[in-house]
């Protein structure tokens, strides 16, 4: 009897903890956008489909400046730059020495980029609910409320305040999984980066 109650207490706690520490995704969320202007990072990324890879691996570097400001490099393998300057996302190409010019507000809303770069009303475009503890990170879910959305869901993995990991789920089956390192909040960004 005392071992059932020791290993019921002991799941007790277990779920308490983890409930505790999901509980903590959103607000993890609304901190970071309450208190980050700038951000600059590194970035690795993997697209998957079907459980396959769909894609090689791309790396990078991101620089952004809330509301709607950023600037996402593709260095590996395949270099592509996404700017956005707060009224439009320019896609450049280097390979097809293109570039595709798109208003932001046309570009941004129910995207991931608008969680992370817009202004503080992700809510308000998503459903968004603790997803737990997984990888050493807390986790979110946000379900885009619009019904064409690119993207099925979105989820954030926090450690320390700070995003450290994205899982995109789109639409046409894709699984893009990002993580983050190098994270520097609130850095001295030059405007030209826009």
């Amino acid at each position: 009897l005392m071992r059932r109650l020791a290993a019921a207490a002991a799941m007790l706690l277990a779920l308490a903890a983890a409930a505790l520490a999901a509980a903590g995704a959103v607000a993890a969320l609304r901190e970071f956008l309450a208190q980050t202007r700038t951000a600059r990072g590194e970035f690795t990324q993997q697209v998957s489909r079907g459980g396959a890879q769909a894609a090689p691996p791309s790396s990078g570097t991101f620089y952004f400046e809330r509301p709607g400001r950023f600037r996402w490099i593709y260095a590996r393998p395949y270099e592509q730059v996404l700017v956005a300057d707060g009224e439009r996302l320019f896609l450049y190409d280097k390979d097809l020495n293109q570039v595709t010019v798109k208003k932001v507000t046309a570009a941004l809303p129910a995207s991931p980029a608008s969680i992370l770069f817009g202004g503080n009303e992700f809510e308000r475009d998503f459903v968004v609910t603790e997803a737990g503890t997984r990888d050493g990170l807390e986790w979110l879910k946000a379900v885009p409320r619009a019904k064409d959305s690119q993207f099925e869901r979105i989820e954030i993995g926090f450690r320390d305040g700070a995003p450290a990991a994205m899982v995109l789920a789109d639409s046409f089956g894709q699984v893009s999984r990002l993580a983050f390192s190098r994270f520097e909040r609130n850095a001295k960004l030059d405007a030209q980066l826009f």
